[in-house]
């Protein structure tokens, strides 16, 4: 059998999903022997090397930069899969949706208790290197077409094992309820 390619990344979150993939522990060693990863922070490739068989994002959509990182995902992956709550939902930091951009920033970067004293001048990031947030932030849903959703904050390492593997292998998905709760 041939190896399928696998990319992931991280878009706005806390990186907690790709610990996760982690913690499938000794079976990452399994799972090398079925894929080969491309563009991940797994094997540290930072580009695209080849058209991908499953795309793995974790994280929503808060700056430019994500959204850009997000359509080459879709654009470089066959499949992808939504990983965690914050890809299929904006997770925690979508907590600012309701807030406006000008007041997040204000708080951040002026008002804020580490940053008033340390921000004199009281400047903004303005430099077009920073990329540039988002009205809100957004689940990846809803800016490129999502195959699978991994649900959990982070997922266990069984479901997304049991999920890959299935996928890999073109076998049905047993996600039974012990990999799924979160009572």
């Amino acid at each position: 059998m041939d190896k399928k390619i696998v990319a992931t990344t991280s878009l706005a979150g806390c990186f907690g999903c790709h610990m996760s993939v982690l913690d499938i522990d000794e079976r990452i060693l399994d799972l090398i022997e079925l894929v080969e990863f491309n563009k991940s922070p797994i094997d540290d490739i930072k580009t695209f090397t080849k058209h991908c068989d499953i795309g793995i994002v974790e994280g929503g959509c808060a700056t430019s930069e994500n959204v850009h990182v997000l359509k080459e995902f879709r654009k470089n992956c066959s499949t992808l899969i939504a990983l965690g709550e914050c890809a299929i939902m904006g997770g925690l930091p979508a907590l600012r949706n309701n807030i406006p951009i000008t007041e997040c920033l204000e708080e951040a970067y002026l008002n804020g208790l580490t940053t008033k004293d340390n921000n004199p001048d009281r400047i903004l990031p303005n430099d077009e290197e920073i990329p540039m947030m988002l009205d809100r932030v957004y689940p990846i849903r809803e800016l490129v077409k999502v195959d699978f959703f991994l649900p959990g904050c982070p997922p266990t390492a069984d479901l997304i094992w049991n999920a890959l593997t299935a996928l890999i292998l073109g076998k049905e998905m047993d996600l039974p309820y012990e990999v799924i709760r979160y009572d």
